[in-house]
């Protein structure tokens, strides 16, 4: 199958990327920079040019294709805004291009979306729909390319994805514990954040683009909820630091940005999507991932922009 995929040097899409050569499909990757266009080329994958912003690289990319799977994101925290309307137009680009054609069309969302009292579950629906929501509404929108002869499919991941290499979320919490000189976690600590290995989530994502159905929405989600207090310590110990409790008037100005996440309870389970797919995890878990150093290098780099 030929596959266009968005955010392919990302840190999941490069995984997802590496996933789908080696089961033997043809990948066309999106780059922005001359260091992602090289990164793809030196795998195998083909490479287009073009960003979220250029459409015309959307719409061809999936003209071309057989399938798209969309990860990227601009994630930028300082323009909210921006990133949901490029998402939404991303999003609008791609189905128009692919509708009445049965094609398939895997797009990145996450559980985030769906916080609560209990575990999130694939039966939950996102809440957001048009343009002025988080992430532009892009999964309703998407799942409503089903009506156009779509094979729509939400694929929503963990909060963390988790990995050595990671400059995510844990990076970002790490970054701010090495700067503060301690690990710090949110009230009580008992909020809850799911996490999944980065290798474990981009073969989800193989198993979605060939066996999903048109509407699924597919949890990547290995652990449902590690207790925030229990990932602080844990980076406390990789780190040789002190854990401590963060009143919560105080935890915007503790942590920043990533502050309005870490005390948000974002647990989820995969129970439905393990039984449509056979999807099986084998990767560490997050907690063993920072036991072993996968963040000593990439916290001093994780107090920036989160793309995929």
């Amino acid at each position: 199958m030929r596959v266009f995929v968005t955010g392919a040097s990302g840190w999941i899409g490069s995984a997802v990327v590496d996933e789908l050569l080696a089961t033997g499909h043809e990948v066309t990757g999106l780059a922005r920079s001359d260091a992602s266009a090289a990164a793809l080329a030196a795998k195998g994958a083909g490479v287009r040019r073009g960003d979220l912003d250029e459409l015309d690289s959307l719409r061809l990319g999936a003209r071309d294709a057989d399938a798209v799977i969309h990860l990227a994101n601009k994630h930028d925290w300082a323009n909210l805004a921006a990133s949901n309307a490029a998402e939404r137009a991303a999003v609008q680009t791609i189905g128009d291009a692919l509708a009445g054609s049965d094609r398939p069309f895997l797009v990145a969302s996450g559980v985030a979306a769906l916080a609560q009292e209990r575990p999130a579950t694939e039966d939950d629906a996102s809440p957001f729909h048009g343009p002025d929501s988080p992430r532009g509404g892009s999964e309703n929108l998407a799942l409503e390319f089903v009506d156009r002869g779509v094979r729509a499919v939400s694929v929503r991941f963990a909060p963390t994805v988790h990995g050595t290499g990671d400059h995510g979320f844990i990076a970002a919490l790490a970054a701010v514990a090495r700067r503060k000189g301690a690990a710090g976690y949110p009230g009580d600590g008992t909020h809850r954040w799911a996490a999944v290995h980065r290798l474990d989530a981009a073969r989800l994502v193989g198993l979605g683009l060939a066996e999903a159905p048109a509407g699924a929405r597919l949890h990547a989600v290995a652990e449902e909820g590690v207790p925030t207090r229990e990932i602080a310590q844990a980076i406390g110990r990789a780190f040789g630091l002190p854990v401590t409790s963060i009143p919560p008037d105080d935890v915007q100005d503790h942590f920043g940005w990533i502050g309005a996440f870490f005390a948000m309870d974002l647990a989820a389970t995969s129970v439905a999507t393990r039984e449509l797919l056979g999807w099986t995890t084998t990767g560490p878990t997050l907690l063993e991932d920072i036991a072993a150093g996968a963040y000593s290098e990439g916290a001093r780099a994780g107090s920036g922009a989160v793309r995929r």
